[in-house]
């Protein structure tokens, strides 16, 4: 029998779902959560900062080679942290053919937060990341497995590759991931032996972790049984409720008044479907409330994710004043707080946004950032009529985006998600010219619940609260299914 956790901790922004908010999660029983998208920026970040509690430092000391460790210490650490208003030391950004240093930096990055993560307790650990983020994920993955990631979990995409990747990668194999290219083809290569010599001999195989994807619909749940390249361990079924991206309605995209997409019955889950599958599920969007894993469980779900409320809690790596702001926006305005955006996103799909002062969901603020890429996660392949690659995202200068074949409409309402999370993590950009990059919050439809985690005369709630809110009158022990 294999157990499974019945309370799954999204997998949020970048360094929203971080070390901390995972380890009080798993520290309790439940599986906690980490964030992969960016992970690298924030070890590099805090590097800069001067690691205060020498969290990074420790983390860094335990990792299996030396060489690496001593190479990304040497270009990042800065003791007693840079002064304030002082530019980041530029992080390098992927091509198909990556340096070695940065899938090093990588994979360092993702061990540095899943070892964390794992300290204190024996409870499993997982880490999510996004398809349409490609050209990190085989060195973030073996990062993650380098340090006992138990799961991955993985959305925005159709995920294929990965749990072929993750069987190779256990065997210190090198690998080959398919990229997605406009009028063309390319993959990008990873090799643990080219990236850490003696990997293999040194530490042998590595713990193969379940991977669950993340599915809007039974039918891609079923495609991704059919076609994906090694085992699946369960599906996370995520409904347009959701925080953060969410896949787009089926057929014609309709607006409404408001601007948002509208979904209709197409876009409900079959729950029958996903019971037919014989693979336990949890459900997502809308059940991070009193009641919600119950009602769950009714539907034969192994339980639910939640993300709003947790990333929203003490442990969370929102910056702690746009915590604060947050906090008390909702308390004034529970109602109509979060706008789903068919554009904010330079991925193309829908992008919850709250309407908060001081962020880049206002106008204003949006028109005083100078555009420009200097992150590159979300920025997608295409290949020229001479044959050149092209590296492109609809948030950066328009003329560059036109000049590299893009069509210049799709540039209109695009926002740098890359540099605005990073700012929401607390590590916001401070530019040459003095511009500071602005943050941008994204949480689900369940704000309306989040009084119910919060102590009377307090705003303030821990994950620990969240746990036992959503646990309460629901057996909350980890479900068991057939070994998979």
């Amino acid at each position: 029998m294999s157990t499974f956790p019945s309370i799954i901790q999204g997998g949020m922004g970048v360094g929203i779902s971080n070390w901390q908010l995972a380890a009080a999660v798993s520290g309790r029983g439940q599986l906690g959560v980490v964030s992969g998208t960016g992970i690298s920026h924030l070890l590099t970040a805090r590097l800069q900062d001067g690691d205060p509690l020498e969290r990074m430092r420790q983390a860094l000391a335990a990792f299996p080679f030396a060489e690496p460790v001593r190479g990304v210490l040497d270009r990042y650490f800065v003791p007693g942290g840079r002064q304030e208003g002082t530019p980041y030391v530029a992080h390098p950004m992927y091509t198909i053919k990556p340096a070695r240093f940065l899938d090093r930096l990588t994979a360092l990055g993702n061990f540095v937060e899943i070892h964390l993560a794992k300290r204190g307790h024996g409870n499993p650990v997982g880490l999510n990341l996004l398809e349409k983020i490609q050209m990190p994920t085989a060195a973030s993955l073996y990062g993650a497995m380098l340090a006992g990631v138990d799961y991955v979990l993985m959305g925005a995409g159709i995920p294929t590759q990965i749990a072929g990747l993750l069987d190779r990668l256990a065997r210190h194999e090198p690998v080959e991931y398919r990229l997605d290219v406009a009028g063309g083809n390319a993959t990008i290569a990873f090799d643990p032996e080219r990236v850490f010599p003696g990997a293999r001999e040194r530490l042998g195989p590595l713990k193969r972790p379940k991977f669950i994807p993340i599915v809007s619909s039974v039918v891609l749940a079923q495609a991704l049984l059919k076609r994906s390249e090694g085992e699946i361990h369960g599906f996370i079924v995520e409904r347009p409720t959701a925080g953060g991206h969410n896949a787009p309605p089926r057929g014609k995209l309709t607006l409404s008044e408001a601007g948002e997409p509208i979904y209709g019955p197409k876009d409900d889950v079959d729950l029958a479907g996903m019971r037919a599958l014989g693979k336990p599920f949890w459900l997502a969007g809308g059940f991070g409330r009193p009641g919600g894993l119950a009602e769950a469980m009714a539907e034969g779900a192994a339980g639910i994710q939640v993300g709003t409320a947790f990333a929203l809690c003490e442990e969370s790596g929102m910056e702690p004043t746009l915590k604060a702001a947050t906090l008390e926006w909702i308390s004034n305005q529970p109602t109509g707080v979060v706008h789903t955006s068919p554009v904010t996103s330079p991925t193309g799909f829908p992008f919850k946004v709250v309407d908060l002062p001081a962020t880049m969901s206002r106008p204003d603020v949006y028109a005083e950032r100078p555009r420009l890429c200097d992150v590159g996660l979300l920025r997608t392949l295409s290949v020229t009529e001479d044959g050149r690659m092209e590296y492109r995202c609809p948030a950066e200068p328009v003329d560059d985006y036109a000049r590299k074949g893009g069509v210049t409409d799709d540039t209109a309402g695009r926002t740098c998600l890359c540099n605005n999370l990073l700012a929401t993590g607390g590590m916001a950009k401070p530019r040459k010219d003095g511009y500071v990059e602005a943050p941008i919050v994204t949480l689900g439809d369940e704000t309306r619940f989040i009084g119910d985690f919060q102590k009377p005369g307090s705003l303030s709630y821990s994950a620990l609260d969240v746990l036992d809110v959503l646990s309460a009158n629901a057996d909350c022990a980890p479900a068991s299914h057939p070994s998979v």
